[in-house]
């Protein structure tokens, strides 16, 4: 489906819409600018965990995708 295709239906699906939700989520989502985006608050404990993993890169402590996925039983 090309992009000019793609906005069409958007239009024509909103337009049509009776949902007030799916129109405020489209208007949420249409609307938001990177500029209006709070960053997301970490926990001690998830930024724990990311300092940890910044210090095993650093100390070449690390696997590839595929051994990652053979370790968690996906491969």
């Amino acid at each position: 489906m090309s992009d000019v295709e793609l906005k069409k239906r958007l239009i024509s699906r909103i337009q049509r819409s009776r949902n007030p939700a799916l129109l405020r989520e489209a208007f949420r989502l249409l609307g938001t600018d990177a500029a209006d985006l709070e960053p997301y608050k970490l926990t001690k404990e998830q930024q724990a965990s990311v300092n940890r993993g910044k210090k095993d890169v650093k100390a070449g402590r690390m696997i590839n995708e595929r051994e990652a996925n053979r370790s968690a039983g996906l491969a």
